[in-house]
């Protein structure tokens, strides 16, 4: 079996490929500035890839993190998730503003987006917050370390617990006593039993969709907390890749895995207080990092029921998106390549335990099992996969060297690469993922 080769590499930080029909590969570098990479995000066309790769820089200063891009109709359609819009590139590089105005900034952004066979594009809106509460997380993640920090706002109506935690103030006007935040509330803003809060559009923890120009947007689907991946089946389901919330925050959660999800229009997949369809309350997710998550929403009754996912992955593996193998293949045809970026413990979790993730799983969807897929290359942090249209061979983008630590973030620049693999299909593909 032969191990993938490098096509490009010194790459800062990407995130993102998208095909256009003459073969031609496009990676998106996030533009984060982390380990003195310079800031704004980058667009790249790779050509000749597999002999010796041209690369041409397509658009620059993009606003980071960039998040996905999504090739039709010879139109890049690039996530920009910093600044809550999406915008589409021409060939001469002209841009077009399709969305703006989305909610932000937060813990998450809007992400990538897809088109559907109905002409329009589908697109997911992570949430504000770790679990619907904003805590000092939101302050002291190395990439926000900002308060204000935008609220969640729901996409279907909710009644409040009127659950409210209690934090010391970080803000520089701050008096350093503790303060109440509660759900879908600025920080600082406590809430009351009964409270309503009415839907909004755009929301966050979201699906939603509109026309190819941006106008007569919708809600699909809400309640998925971060669906960094998104994709379309050949039969026309819409699946999401749902991150998991994490153990730490104002509202900590233990053990929540990531998911994935058949799409539906007007489902309700749970987030904040259901996790694949089981409750926030359910000894199995008991966190380390506080007490036990209580309720945010009495009004689950008036809501639709949450919904089951076709797959758990192991919690903090961090599933990012995924790649459908074409139909074309030896092997593995309509199955799917899902990269695992991996944990970012000490802040998502308790520092200790082995690595997780860092590595591709196959997904079958008639039984929706979970298959390792090794490499046998060095691969940092896998974040997006992919096959050139008529092509065999699989692409996997690594976002490069990431950890992170008690002082934040540990990263080197130029470490991200694109790999081809030719014979990714010969593994062997009975090792079922833990």
């Amino acid at each position: 079996m032969s191990a993938p080769t490098v096509v490009a590499n010194g790459l800062n930080f990407p995130t993102s490929l998208a095909f256009d029909a003459d073969g031609r590969i496009y990676v998106a570098e996030s533009g984060l500035p982390f380990g003195g990479a310079a800031p704004g995000g980058r667009i790249w066309r790779l050509e000749n890839v597999t002999d010796d790769p041209k690369r041409t820089l397509v658009a620059d200063d993009l606003a980071a993190p960039v998040t996905g891009l999504c090739w039709h109709d010879d139109w890049l359609y690039v996530s920009e998730g910093g600044a809550g819009r999406i915008i589409r590139i021409a060939e001469d590089g002209r841009r077009t503003v399709v969305v703006e105005g989305m909610p932000g900034p937060g813990n998450y952004h809007t992400n990538m987006a897809v088109v559907g066979a109905d002409g329009k594009l589908y697109f997911s809106q992570g949430a504000m917050t770790n679990l619907g509460v904003i805590g000092l997380d939101a302050y002291e993640l190395g990439w926000l370390r900002r308060l204000p920090h935008a609220h969640d706002l729901p996409g279907l109506d909710v009644v409040l617990a009127g659950v409210n935690a209690a934090t010391p103030d970080p803000r520089p006007d701050g008096s350093g006593a503790d303060v109440r935040t509660g759900a879908f509330a600025p920080f600082g803003t406590p809430t009351s039993p009964g409270q309503r809060v009415g839907a909004s559009l755009p929301c966050t923890a979201a699906v939603m969709r509109c026309d190819l120009d941006g106008a007569g947007l919708e809600l699909v689907a809400w309640g998925l907390r971060n669906a960094f991946g998104l994709g379309f089946l050949p039969d026309g389901r819409l699946l999401a890749v749902d991150q998991g919330a994490d153990d730490r925050g104002s509202r900590p959660i233990g053990e929540a895995p990531d998911l994935l999800f058949e799409v539906r229009h007007g489902a309700w997949y749970g987030w904040p207080d259901f996790v694949g369809g089981e409750p926030v309350t359910a000894p199995a997710f008991a966190p380390e990092r506080g007490p036990q998550p209580t309720f945010l929403l009495t009004n689950h009754d008036e809501l639709p029921p949450p919904q089951r996912p076709l797959l758990a992955f192991t919690p903090h593996a961090a599933a990012t998106k995924f790649a459908v193998v074409p139909p074309h293949a030896s092997r593995f045809a309509g199955q799917l390549v899902v990269t695992l970026f991996g944990d970012e413990a000490p802040m998502t979790l308790p520092a200790g335990g082995p690595p997780i993730g860092r590595d591709l799983v196959r997904v079958d969807p008639l039984d929706w099992s979970a298959h390792r897929l090794p490499t046998g290359a060095p691969l940092h942090r896998p974040i997006d996969a992919g096959f050139v249209p008529g092509g065999d061979a699989l692409y996997v983008l690594d976002f490069g060297r990431f950890e992170m630590s008690d002082q934040g973030v540990r990263a080197e620049s130029g470490t991200g690469c694109l790999w081809r693999w030719e014979a990714w299909a010969d593994v062997d593909g009975s090792t079922p993922a833990t």
